[in-house]
């Protein structure tokens, strides 16, 4: 099929121009108008006033010490100084479930953030057909001519591209990019909140078998004060009734270690599921109270520098962010919406005329779209929009005192271990003192079995406590680093 002559040529050329200017007039429009993003921008929130987490009247620990950057390098819970804690972090760190499902969600929302920012841009789109068709020249006023059977092949494509006069598209990129950054922090907290629950149970297990090693050596007291008894009856001294409170003593001692060992096993089945693994593919250390080395100072950041390194906190703010872009989305939705539109077509009757000049056929324009009357329906989107930012505001907020809170809670907490751990310590030092004086008062014959059987209940439970104080006080330093945001990850090489 032969070009056109120079006569069409110079028409479609002319429309060709006409084409060129209207599209030419949209992009001005689109660029006088790029400035109009509708709906608030967002600020963030203040940081707090407060000067610190401490009530008046609140004891503070010695070890926690108020720093306007208290951020360390590196995984926070080498500080510990365990280094089986270590390697199990990094078995969790690689393994946990949870983790994992908070990294894929965080890979969902940058592709929804991607599918957003696409959207923007110009959308093509190639079609293509094949038909065989029967026309009817009855329809058209055509008597006594045989309707014809054709074949009917097309290709071409289409461009559209919407100008985004009021920011609809760069709001709610701006509201994708605000929930990846949410989804970001979220997976922060998720790796925090393993490390710090690993570190627990580690603690946890450490502490059940520094009990059982209390049990352990309650049970030798046990065995030495029946000992005595029964060297007593061999002499003569002592009715055989005696021997029978020792040897009930040691049997109601000997009951304390299942239930121990019991909590010991189900420790150690948690930590094989925070580290991914089953029990039986999995065994976890024997950690003990002795490896862990807490260091004397844990420097903890100011609030108004917590508000900057919490996740939870940051997480929040993202989606206060979000919500608020999403009330300039449904903002833009009351004014109109102007978008561009080219199309070029190929269509013949045959594939081998498909793409000649005559089987040529092309658009283009602009298109504007406003809303009349919806019911009220956009005027209520937008409310329901600004309800929910202020919902988030209010969520930030409350996430920011709960924070503040859990500081505060393990600072007061800390303050009292130290208290209690010393005056347990000095309290099973002299049950342990009591202990002898009534064995030696006793095999010297001045004193009843019934003060030795009371004084090493006294020391059993003076012991006990003890330990169970250390544990605690390992605990609530662990939760210390959790609550105040310590850095998991490994430091800058």
């Amino acid at each position: 099929m032969p070009w056109p002559n120079s006569k069409a040529r110079r028409v479609l050329g002319r429309t060709g121009r006409a084409g060129v200017a209207l599209a030419a007039g949209a992009l001005a429009a689109f660029a006088l108008s790029a400035c109009a993003v509708m709906g608030p921008n967002f600020h963030t929130p203040a940081p707090p006033t407060a000067a610190g987490y401490a009530m008046a009247g609140d004891a503070v620990p010695a070890q926690a010490v108020l720093s306007p950057a208290a951020r360390a390098a590196g995984p926070w819970w080498r500080g510990l100084g365990s280094a089986q804690l270590d390697q199990v972090m990094i078995q969790a760190l690689a393994d946990n479930q949870t983790v994992a499902a908070a990294d894929a969600a965080l890979q969902r929302a940058k592709a929804q953030e991607d599918s957003a920012k696409g959207a923007r841009l110009p959308q093509v789109d190639a079609n293509a057909g094949a038909q065989r068709e029967r026309i009817n020249t009855q329809a058209f006023g055509i008597a006594g001519f045989p309707s014809p059977t054709i074949n009917l092949y097309t290709v071409g494509a289409t461009v559209s591209y919407d100008l985004d006069v009021f920011g609809a598209r760069r709001r709610r990129i701006e509201e994708a990019d605000a929930r990846t950054r949410a989804q970001g922090w979220r997976a922060d907290a998720a790796y925090l909140t393993l490390t710090g629950n690993v570190a627990l149970q580690a603690v946890r297990i450490a502490g059940l078998r520094a009990q059982m090693a209390a049990v352990q050596a309650i049970l030798a007291d046990d065995t030495q004060s029946l000992d005595i008894v029964r060297k007593a009856q061999a002499a003569g001294g002592e009715a055989s009734s005696a021997s029978t409170v020792g040897e009930a003593q040691l049997a109601q001692d000997r009951a304390l270690l299942p239930p121990i060992a019991q909590m010991l096993a189900q420790a150690r089945h948690g930590l094989a599921l925070l580290v991914g693994r089953a029990p039986a593919e999995w065994t976890a250390p024997d950690f003990a109270f002795e490896e862990f080395k807490p260091p004397a100072a844990i420097p903890v950041e100011l609030p108004s520098a917590l508000v900057r390194r919490r996740p939870d906190i940051l997480a929040a703010e993202a989606d206060l962010h979000a919500d608020t872009a999403q009330i300039g989305v449904a903002t833009a939705a009351l004014y109109p919406d102007i978008r561009l539109v080219a199309g070029l077509t190929q269509e013949a009757l045959s594939p081998a005329s498909i793409f000649s000049f005559s089987s040529t056929a092309y658009n283009f324009g602009a298109g504007l779209t406003a809303p009349i009357f919806h019911g009220g329906s956009l005027r209520a989107d937008k409310r329901a929009a600004q309800a929910q930012a202020r919902a988030s505001l209010a969520q930030y907020r409350q996430t920011v005192l709960t924070a503040f809170v859990q500081v505060s809670d393990v600072l007061s907490a800390l303050a009292q271990d130290d208290e209690r751990l010393a005056d347990l310590t000095r309290a099973e030092t002299l049950a342990r003192a009591d202990l002898e004086d009534s064995r030696t008062a006793y095999r010297l014959g001045g004193g009843a079995f019934a003060q030795v059987v009371t004084a090493q209940r006294r020391l059993n439970r003076a012991r006990m406590a003890r330990v169970d104080a250390a544990g605690q006080r390992l605990a609530d330093i662990v939760t210390l680093y959790a609550a105040t945001a310590s850095d998991w990850r490994a430091a800058p090489g």
